[in-house]
Formats: structure tokens, C-alpha cells, sequence
């Protein structure tokens, strides 16, 4: 099995459904719409072998429209030793995608992180709470929302680190 096999098995029997093909360091990479992605996850476990879940975890984009959260799942066929990544995109206002518990175990904490530091709201998951994070929390840490640093304090200020202005 080759990550060109894949892709047009893929490409065979969703078509238009997934786009963004690459294969950064060799692993066979790309996009599917949310609505489709426990159909093409299902196909490639039950139909390719992919019958381990690596990791599944969030990124923020807060420039890309209606699309500012990406779901990643990364698949295994331990068979043939070859590894998948898969994206979905998401809008933030609306963050829901349908859970991969059914299809595997471990996605449960896997999502519940997801959910925890991003506010991806998996759809059917059994016990979607915060895994890490306090439950008073009203905000996602994760999120690229807000300023890394509080401009203001000036314990932080880079001249007091010798990094000041060099003339």
C-alpha cells in the first residue's frame, strides 16, 4: 500500500469531498468536510486498515473564515506500516463535528482535550467535559484570541533582560 493508493481509493469513493492532498515528511495528508469526516475516518479504518488512532487534536486559525478551527486526526495501518493525516475545518461560532468514539476508544480523552483547550464540540461524544482545565472556565486557553504576554508589566519589559535597544 502506497500513499499513492490511497489517495485514489480515496479519491474513488469520496471524490470531491477531500481536497488539500500533500505529503509533508512522507505522511499522506488531507482535508475533508466536517459533515463527512466519521465517513471517510470509518472507510479508512474498516476498508484501508487504519485501525489505530495516533492522535487527534485541534489547531486555531483565526484568519481563516468560517474555517478558524482544524480538527487533525492521524490513522495508523499497522500492517503496512503507513500513517494518515486527515483535516476538518470548522467556524468557531459554530464548532461542532461528529465524535470518532464509535469508530475508536481512545478518541474519547483525545476529544475531550480538543474540546477542553480549543472548544470543539464533538457531536455524540458520551461525557464531553474538561479534562485538564477547571470547569469555571469560560474560554478555551488554546485559542489564538488573546495576547500571549500582558504588555503592561514591567517585570517582562526586555531591557531589564539586556535585550533592550542596541544603538
Amino acid at each position: 500500500m502506497t500513499n499513492e493508493s490511497i489517495q485514489q481509493q480515496l479519491t474513488d469513493k469520496f471524490g470531491d469531498v477531500l481536497s488539500g492532498w500533500d505529503t509533508p515528511y512522507g505522511m499522506l495528508t488531507f482535508s475533508t468536510r466536517a459533515a463527512k469526516n466519521t465517513e471517510v475516518v470509518g472507510y479508512l479504518k474498516n476498508e484501508l486498515g487504519f485501525n489505530f488512532m495516533t492522535d487527534l487534536t485541534a489547531v486555531h486559525y483565526p484568519d481563516r473564515k468560517d474555517e478558524e478551527l482544524c480538527v487533525v486526526y492521524m490513522l495508523h495501518n499497522l500492517i503496512d506500516n503507513i500513517r494518515v493525516r486527515i483535516k476538518a475545518y470548522v467556524p468557531s461560532a459554530q464548532p461542532d463535528i461528529q465524535t470518532m468514539v464509535d469508530l475508536f476508544s481512545t478518541a474519547n480523552w483525545l476529544e475531550r482535550e480538543a474540546y477542553d483547550f480549543f472548544g470543539v464540540n464533538f457531536v455524540g461524544h458520551p461525557n464531553l467535559i474538561r479534562i485538564m482545565n477547571v470547569d469555571e472556565m469560560d474560554y478555551f486557553p488554546l485559542r489564538k484570541e488573546y495576547e500571549m504576554e500582558d504588555p503592561t508589566r514591567r517585570d517582562k519589559d526586555d531591557e531589564m533582560f539586556g535585550r533592550g535597544n542596541w544603538q
